[in-house]
């Protein structure tokens, strides 16, 4: 019976909520922008990984080395297309 019970997705969901209540906690305590903004970066960026490792199987498949490649991929061109967004509207830098 102990190998029929989902304890990674309950421990998964368990720590999910925990960084939902550590990120609403932002909310009600009177944190600077810059903590605050700390705070829900970091617990945005673990909560996503908790999702994608634990509740969308990514380290099940036989090909997981090609999603975590996808997804880093796709994390990067993000990355690249927000901040180059910032560097060219708010900034002020042109290329």
């Amino acid at each position: 019976m102990k190998e029929l019970f989902p304890m990674k997705q309950v421990n998964g969901f368990i720590f999910s909520m925990l960084l939902t209540v550590i990120a609403l906690s932002v909310y009600f305590l009177d944190m600077s922008y810059s903590v605050a903004l700390t705070i829900l970066l970091v617990t945005a960026f673990i909560q996503a990984g908790v999702q994608l490792v634990l509740f969308m199987h990514a380290g099940e498949s036989e090909d997981k080395t090609s999603i975590y490649t996808t997804t880093f991929y796709a994390l990067s061109i993000a990355l690249f297309t927000v901040f180059g967004s910032l560097l060219a509207m708010i900034w002020g830098y042109m290329f």
